[in-house]
């Protein structure tokens, strides 16, 4: 797992072992920062369900001014926070599940990652993000699940766009305007 563009291109970041967790591919990683190229510079980037850090991480590369990593899982946090840590860079960092992250959270992203494990069903924190404000007006949102799961209506959110790379579909949402 590798950063894909912008100060820190080429940097190997540290993952987990094994195949429990899926960290989304660099070529899905890729295209997704491709379409938000015009968006991240000076973003405020929340990646939900975090992980290792890699998409979080990647947006500080690309230039994001704000970047917050969440995640219910000890390892996920500590392993996120030592990437953070060896490009010698800073993310707001909490151990916390996505939901009562969101509901206390304040402030607005301009851009909100989701990548829970296939697993879950977090169309629950989409309907928060949505009711909370926690999405800017001109925000995005980006949710990773598994070809097999199908999003329903979210109130508040325009579905903007589906992408689909390998075995991950990418669902676009915005601001119901």
């Amino acid at each position: 797992m590798r950063i894909i563009a912008g100060k820190h291109r080429g940097r190997v970041l540290k993952e987990f072992k094994g195949r429990e967790i899926r960290p989304t591919a660099d070529r899905a990683k890729e295209a997704i920062f491709n379409i938000l190229q015009t968006e991240i510079l000076g973003a405020s980037f929340l990646d939900l369900y975090c992980g290792t850090g890699n998409m979080g991480i990647e947006a500080i590369s690309r230039g994001a001014e704000k970047v917050v990593l969440v995640d219910s899982s000890k390892d996920s946090i500590a392993l996120a926070r030592a990437n953070v840590e060896m490009l010698k860079e800073s993310a707001e960092i909490y151990c916390t599940d996505a939901l009562s992250y969101v509901l206390s959270a304040r402030g607005k992203f301009d851009i909100i990652f989701l990548d829970p494990p296939y697993t879950i069903d977090a169309t629950p924190v989409l309907d928060a993000i949505a009711s909370s404000g926690n999405l800017a007006d001109d925000g995005v949102i980006i949710y990773e699940h598994s070809e097999d799961f199908k999003v329903g209506e979210i109130d508040f959110l325009d579905h903007l766009n589906t992408r689909k790379y390998g075995i991950a579909h990418f669902e676009f949402y915005g601001v119901k305007l």
